[in-house]
């Protein structure tokens, strides 16, 4: 199978990176996206995903743990230096530790072999829908709480320094979502239950899992300045806190 697949007629549908190592896995994913209307390109190892990955942008990376050479984690890693693409792991049957790891470095969702294609789809689907803002929403109006700033129409979200200069967070698309439902009721406790529903509601994470996504949000907070801007509520969830 080559490479690069030929890019089904409407070149406004969505491009999905496929890395995959095994090649039977990796025909049948790319036949059930494009038989769904999206663009695919296809890359057998991560040096090759890096490579396509830049030459393409696409939006939306399905991309395994385990490659030889340099392994998915690796390429998750270079991937998040870059920006916010959404990333789908494929890992193996029970792998957590994969799944944990990867997430903490900001997946935003993960499928397990062996797997329905299309729910791999349904999947992907579900992921590119939370990254896109919907043409037919009205705007929302920005959201402000202390130093911290989100704004969900352009998907982005700052912290404020005292004299009003304003350093952007780099977040990845579950980390924004959390932290803009924390912000929307601030003080509010919500219960990890309730951050899966709202944040993933397509994925069948693990409660943990959101432990992992809103630990890698605190360092960012931490690096910006806010230390404590997140409150874990014990046995039961986590707040937004942003003092008096």
């Amino acid at each position: 199978m080559s490479s690069a697949m030929k890019l089904p007629p409407s070149v406004a549908a969505p491009l999905v990176l496929v890395v995959e190592d095994e090649p039977g896995i990796a025909t049948i994913l790319v036949a059930y996206l494009e038989r769904d209307g999206l663009r695919s390109l296809f890359a057998r190892d991560g040096e090759q995903a890096v490579q396509l990955f830049r030459q393409h942008q696409p939006d939306l990376v399905l991309l395994d743990i385990h490659l030889p050479g340099m392994d998915g984690v690796d390429v998750l890693r270079f991937i998040r230096d870059q920006g916010q693409t959404p990333v789908i792991m494929v890992t193996a049957l029970a792998d957590d530790v994969d799944k944990l790891v990867a997430l903490r470095l900001g997946a935003d969702d993960y499928v397990v072999k062996p797997f329905n294609p299309a729910e791999v789809v349904a999947r992907v689907r579900a992921v590119l829908r939370r990254s896109q803002p919907k043409a037919t929403a009205a705007p929302m109006a920005p959201i402000r709480v202390g130093a911290l700033e989100i704004n969900p129409a352009e998907h982005s979200a700052k912290l404020y320094d005292p004299q009003g200069q304003a350093t952007p967070l780099p977040l990845t698309l579950t980390e924004f979502r959390l932290l803009a439902l924390l912000a929307s009721q601030p003080r509010r406790c919500f219960s990890r239950a309730q951050l899966i529903e709202h944040c993933l509601p397509e994925s069948d994470a693990l409660e943990r899992v959101i432990d992992s996504h809103l630990s890698k949000l605190r360092r960012k907070l931490q690096l910006a300045g806010q230390d404590e801007l997140i409150e874990t509520v014990r046995s039961i969830g986590y707040r937004l806190w942003a003092g008096d």
